[in-house]
């Protein structure tokens, strides 16, 4: 029985550490994104054409 209750806390871990990572994934490409509108878009604004990041 606790070995039951193991196999199904150890699989429940494991499929919620699959779903976080999966998570992961579509934020890290959501980023790539943002970031690389960062350098083909200028801001507007005061400055010119310097870009929305300071460095």
């Amino acid at each position: 029985m606790v070995l039951l209750v193991l196999v199904l806390l150890l699989a429940l871990a494991l499929g919620g550490a699959g779903f976080a990572v999966h998570i992961l994934w579509w934020v890290a490409l959501v980023v790539l994104v943002l970031w690389l509108l960062g350098f083909l878009l200028p801001a507007g604004g005061r400055g010119g054409g310097h870009r929305w990041y300071r460095w």
